[in-house]
């Protein structure tokens, strides 16, 4: 057990012929009380101090675990936002590869469609043409017959008869 200032200050010495001087001893005695009380009681501020610190060192080092742990997790979530975004470009392009195919698909449909349809425009405008060009032949073979000219003269007598009437 360890000793105390009261230990020092209650001790009681032996007395003996041509022992050492009570009040020097007292005096001194007394000077020890105070500087052993003074050491226990900077003693029990260190010790306060240390349970503090201790206290401080454990809340940070807790800070710490949660700051590693959530830097971990994090990380991990950057990964999988990472990955995802990866995977959704890959579709993303997938499906515009699709896209693409399907719209040239349809463009060269319908490019095939219009070039038929240029093809059969211009066979129904050569037929047209043909069967334009045989009516105006045959027209012109109507103009060119003499019955045209018999009717110019009965026109042209019909006309003198109506003047003379």
């Amino acid at each position: 057990m360890p000793l105390t200032p009261l230990d020092i200050h209650n001790k009681e010495f032996s007395r003996r012929l041509r022992g050492y001087d009570e009040d020097e001893v007292n005096e001194f005695l007394d000077l020890v009380i105070k500087d052993y009380e003074a050491i226990i009681r900077e003693n029990k501020e260190v010790q306060n101090q240390m349970l503090n610190l201790q206290e401080k060192l454990n809340h940070f080092t807790t800070i710490e675990d949660t700051l590693s742990k959530t830097i971990i997790v994090a990380q991990e979530a950057a990964d999988e936002v990472r990955n995802n975004a990866k995977k959704e470009a890959q579709l993303i392009i997938k499906e515009a590869e699709k896209n693409a195919d399907r719209i040239i698909n349809e463009s060269l449909n319908k490019s095939r469609k219009v070039s038929l349809e240029v093809e059969e425009l211009k066979k129904q405008a050569s037929i047209y043409r043909a069967r334009f060009r045989t009516l105006v032949e045959a027209q012109l073979e109507l103009l060119s017959q003499d019955g045209w000219e018999s009717l110019d003269t009965q026109a042209k007598e019909a006309d003198r008869e109506l003047l003379r009437g």
